[in-house]
């Protein structure tokens, strides 16, 4: 099933010289998401449901990146679910038809009461109506997440409390604030070359409420590089890797 809706891009959306800024991106793409489980009766608000889908990993790629603006037009669709997994695809599109996004994303089933891991049971997998020969990226090999590694050394590094405005409804950091944090890790020099075309966020463990976020950076492979871990270093919750 493909669930289609209409954006038009508005002023906190842009980042310099007016492009659509990769906070921006995430926010469309997930909110895409949410409107079709919505559609479907799945969502977080639907009757009955009693399950959610916690993101486990970005994969993101700008290939013509639109200017304020313009209204896109934001494509998803569910790949696959494989046990408690689930893999869902998209694609960005400009007023032209033009393509200019693609990503694939990879979620975890869970139950909203207790806690606990969710197999997908064959009503909800029919709800869906996955698609698994549809991609987003050109082949198969290209949507694989590699497991990203936490470099051996890093060459900056910033501290981040969390406050009261990075919380969700589920009282942990919002998944798209990550990016922002990463960002915030980047050397001047690096800041500067944004926006980045090609960016993965992995998710390890959530960031809770009064937690010091340590922000390590490196550049590894000409790749930049941020991992998100507790003060101590003794926990990760997250690795962001952006060229």
């Amino acid at each position: 099933m493909i669930y289609t809706e209409k954006i038009k891009m508005g002023i906190k959306d842009i980042e310099k010289d007016l492009y659509l800024g990769n906070r921006a991106i995430l926010e469309y793409l997930e909110n895409a998401a949410c409107h079709h489980a919505d559609s479907i009766g799945c969502g977080t608000a639907s009757e009955g449901n009693t399950t959610a889908w916690l993101l486990l990993d970005w994969k993101v790629q700008v290939l013509q990146r639109p200017t304020y603006g313009q209204e896109l037009t934001v494509t998803t669709w569910s790949r696959d679910m494989v046990g408690c997994f689930g893999f869902r695809d998209y694609k960005i599109t400009d007023e032209a038809g033009t393509l200019c996004i693609i990503a694939t994303s990879k979620w975890l089933l869970v139950d909203t009461q207790t806690k606990a891991i969710r197999k997908v049971d064959k009503e909800v997998m029919a709800k869906y109506e996955s698609e698994p020969d549809h991609f987003a990226f050109p082949s198969a090999e290209d949507e694989k997440f590699e497991k990203l590694r936490k470099p051996e050394a890093f060459d900056h590094s910033v501290t981040y409390p969390v406050v009261r405005r990075d919380l969700d409804f589920m009282e942990h950091m919002h998944n798209i604030y990550y990016l922002d944090l990463a960002y915030e890790a980047l050397p001047e020099e690096v800041y500067a070359k944004r926006l980045f075309d090609n960016f993965r966020i992995s998710y390890s463990k959530e960031i809770k409420p009064g937690q010091i976020v340590h922000c390590r950076y490196a550049l590894r492979d000409g790749k930049y590089t941020v991992v998100l871990e507790n003060e101590d270093g003794s926990l990760m919750h997250a690795i962001v890797e952006m060229y």
